[in-house]
């Protein structure tokens, strides 16, 4: 057990989290998850309990955390990540983006340990300029509603690469876009969760605005890929990850429809307030510094999410 590696996972019992923490125990990583469970799910992480190289801190990151023995690399993926939870949970989400970034890496630091930051696609906020390159620095309204996850995300991006050039500490940053796939929550207030819900419950799906808007949709074992290259890589400056496979709001309301063969129809509500009117990641840079480009097409990861979200809610 000593010569394992162990990797800590800040919200290791997330969507996200929690498949990071089955591909790591698969690699023969020991794997310790802190997490409080504020949006998290304990079913997501059930699996791995009785494993003997998993452990669960359940502890708020955002306050001072000491962990005993060597910590090889931390991944900081606490924080909410849905509209509906960072507006539910405002205080919380700066909180985490910038006491709990400040508690991952100095644990990291101490540890002499590699830092991973999940930064996210929202530091471009409502971009103008499109596809989103690394090299772009964002158009963010810092005093709206969405402004306390992305300005959260934005601080948390600076302190890590402060922390880089001061302490010279092996830090990388990935801008993770639209993600999807199994475990994600039914109706966590983004676009697949809520269509898949509603199509299969026969309930009118929502579209906000005209649905023109767009997102680019990446499934979860393609990011989990994307975030393994990154962290056993030599890259430090922020990558983006993402599939670049652009598609309407509304065009995907209809794919999914078809795909769940339901009933439901497509009814339009105001669009929310600063909600991004393009989103599609620029990933130049992982497929060349990383190797890196996704591989799962959009129909066939919904297909999988289908049968994910058909179990949840009962209907196989």
């Amino acid at each position: 057990m000593t010569s394992m590696k162990t990797c800590l996972i800040t919200g290791g019992g997330g969507f996200l989290g929690s498949h990071l923490c089955g591909r790591f125990i698969d690699r023969g990583f020991r794997v310790i998850v802190v997490d409080n469970f504020l949006t998290g799910n304990e079913k997501n992480i059930e699996p791995l309990m009785g494993h003997p190289a998993f452990e669960l801190i359940r502890h708020d990151i955002s306050l001072h955390l000491r962990i005993p023995g060597p910590v090889h690399y931390v991944l900081h993926f606490a924080s909410p990540a849905s509209p509906l939870d960072y507006l539910q949970f405002p205080i919380q989400t700066l909180k985490v983006g910038a006491l709990g970034t400040h508690n991952a890496l100095g644990l990291a630091k101490e540890k002499k340990a590699v830092f991973l930051l999940a930064s996210t696609s929202e530091v471009y906020g409502d971009p103008l300029v499109h596809p989103q390159p690394e090299e772009y620095w964002g158009n963010v309204n810092p005093i709206g509603p969405r402004g306390v996850y992305d300005e959260a995300k934005r601080y948390a991006e600076a302190l890590t690469m402060a922390y880089h050039r001061t302490h010279k500490m092996d830090t990388k940053i990935i801008r993770i876009f639209n993600t999807y796939g199994p475990r994600m929550r039914l109706r966590d207030g983004r676009a697949i969760p809520a269509f898949l819900s509603q199509a299969l419950t026969g309930e009118p799906l929502t579209v906000f605005g005209d649905g023109q808007q767009t997102r680019s949709l990446c499934y979860i074992d393609d990011m989990v890929n994307g975030i393994e290259s990154l962290l056993l890589s030599k890259v430090n400056e922020p990558v983006n990850i993402g599939n670049p496979d652009e598609i309407s709001m509304l065009e995907l309301a209809q794919k999914i429809i078809k795909i769940t063969n339901s009933s439901s129809r497509i009814i339009h509500k105001p669009l929310p307030v600063d909600d991004p009117k393009v989103r599609q990641p620029d990933v130049r840079k992982a497929e060349k510094l990383l190797s890196w480009d996704p591989k799962v097409a959009l129909e066939d990861g919904l297909k999988l999410t289908v049968e994910y979200f058909k179990e949840a809610l009962g209907k196989k």
